[in-house]
């Protein structure tokens, strides 16, 4: 924990301002309060889950959320010359479209109504949502990397590190009694297991616990393009374009000593969860951030995707204990 709260003091030390802080704060709690008060996400963005402009509402969400804490960031700490970057243009879109696409796309519901068996529609539905991303996220990040980003430094974070592998590990173990306690609460448990017994493993003719396990290894999956998104591509790879020096790895290889990505990263990634409870968006503000500043620290996501796919299998498991 000493080298996670280093870390963490070296970056704050030169990313802090009381001002930026609070006014981001006070950016993110408006919009928080705006999406549960009218339910912004669930009663009015997915009122039309097959809707073909979707996406276009997950775009103009995410892009009011992310570039309005961007534009305080830049405010606060005098880079006004970012957004004249075609650069940062091009590869922060490229985020939005690709992430809002993939959220608000209902192309693997289409192929899911072609099970002949409807007690598998529900089961095939969730698994693709999950596994759709292969195309909607991972590959588009591919080809951007190699026809046009062209980084000398990995893909985003993929390259497994050791750096750090204590750290995660104490902090996916501390969340163990708060996932303990969260699944004694009314909400988790409607939200949770995501699994739902539908009848997939009487149509297949196997054993519940085969569909378990299919449906979980897919529900681990999706995490992966996310934390490739958020940790890699925009914290890893955008931190290149605010500070030419991490060109080099070399030269400086943390990135901990300069105003970085991390703030306007959280504040979309909270914007993710409105769907979730309440609870689970407040908390993807202090993890988002952690989890960015080691990202940064080890120039890998590797770290955090134990994390995250650890705490998801975590809430699953803590769920089906509870619904006994």
């Amino acid at each position: 924990m000493r080298e996670l709260l280093h870390d963490i003091r070296t970056y704050l030390r030169a990313d802090f301002k009381p001002g930026l802080y609070a006014i981001t704060a006070a950016w993110v709690a408006l919009l928080i309060s705006i999406n549960y008060a009218i339910g912004l996400e669930n009663t009015i963005i997915d009122a039309q889950p097959f809707s073909p402009w979707r996406p276009v509402w997950y775009l103009a969400l995410y892009a009011t959320a992310y570039y309005g804490a961007f534009w305080l960031w830049s405010r606060f700490h005098h880079r006004s010359d970012i957004w004249r970057d075609r650069r940062f243009w091009r590869h922060t879109l490229v985020a939005l479209v690709v992430y809002s696409y993939a959220v608000g796309s209902s192309v693997y519901a289409d192929l899911a109504r072609r099970v002949e068996d409807m007690r598998l529609y529900p089961y095939v539905y969730r698994v693709l949502g999950n596994l759709h991303s292969i195309l909607t996220i991972l590959l588009p990040l591919v080809l951007y990397y190699y026809l046009i980003d062209k980084p000398q430094n990995g893909f985003y974070g993929l390259q497994p590190k050791r750096k750090g592998l204590l750290v995660y590990l104490t902090l996916l173990l501390l969340m163990v009694p708060i996932i303990a306690l969260a699944a004694t609460q009314p909400d988790f448990l409607q939200a949770y297991p995501t699994y739902r017994n539908t009848g997939a493993h009487l149509a297949l003719n196997v054993p519940e616990w085969l569909t378990i396990l299919g449906y979980e290894l897919a529900y681990g999956w999706d995490f992966v393009p996310t934390e490739l998104l958020f940790r890699g591509f925009l914290v890893i790879g955008l931190s290149r374009l605010l500070n030419p020096a991490l060109t080099n790895a070399a030269t400086q290889p943390t990135g901990l000593t300069t105003p970085g990505p991390v703030l306007p990263m959280i504040v979309w990634y909270a914007s993710i969860h409105f769907g979730r409870p309440l609870g689970e968006t407040l908390s993807s503000l202090v993890g988002g951030y952690i989890l960015g500043v080691l990202a940064l620290s080890t120039r890998s996501i590797w770290g955090g995707l134990f994390i995250h796919i650890g705490i998801a299998w975590l809430m699953e498991a803590a769920a089906f204990l509870a619904s006994r």
